[in-house]
């Protein structure tokens, strides 16, 4: 379900729309395992495929929504995902590597940003789950102006103020700061 057939490409592009949970992306699996996130709905992807000489560009929109743990309060939250992507695969010619080619040949293919292929199908799994990955927040966020948790006592600000003293955060310089100087 997630293979295009390169052949059917030649005359006109192709366009397909599916739904994949996300455990069958093997990458996206191990984020599940160690925690990082849930999926809480499968990964709809909608895209357009057309054939550029030996290369494939595949372009589409791709959502799902998942669960997170806040960056800054450690609340569980759940959002949406969505992004748009383009994507481009080039047939082992001319020195352009397939998946299975040695290492070095590889890496000069992603630099390019292409995704080898060989023979009349491609595997869209990999570029799904790169495009998946990407989209993820570096830092997630329950909301934009969420306040944490107090660094003495681990309240969490959004619920209410605490009873502890703010002082500064000690930078380092701190120490200086009580730093007396005698005059000669």
């Amino acid at each position: 379900m997630m293979r295009i057939h390169t052949e059917g490409l030649k005359e006109s592009s192709l366009a397909l729309e599916f739904d994949q949970k996300a455990e069958v992306f093997p990458v996206l699996q191990e984020l599940i395992r160690r925690r990082e996130c849930d999926f809480t709905a499968p990964i709809r992807v909608r895209l357009k495929a057309a054939r550029i000489g030996e290369m494939v560009e595949v372009e589409g929109t791709l959502e799902t929504a998942l669960r997170l743990t806040c960056g800054r309060c450690l609340t569980e939250f759940t959002g949406p995902l969505a992004t748009d992507f383009a994507i481009t695969y080039a047939q082992e010619v001319h020195g352009l590597p397939a998946d299975d080619a040695p290492a070095e040949g590889r890496a000069e293919a992603e630099e390019a940003g292409l995704i080898g292929f060989r023979g009349e199908e491609i595997d869209l799994t990999e570029g799904i789950q790169e495009q998946v990955v990407l989209c993820l927040p570096m830092r997630p966020l329950c909301r934009e102006d969420c306040k944490g948790l107090c660094a003495a006592c681990g309240a969490d600000l959004n619920a209410g103020e605490c009873n502890c003293r703010r002082q500064p955060p000690a930078g380092p310089f701190a120490a200086l700061r009580h730093l007396r100087l005698k005059n000669d």
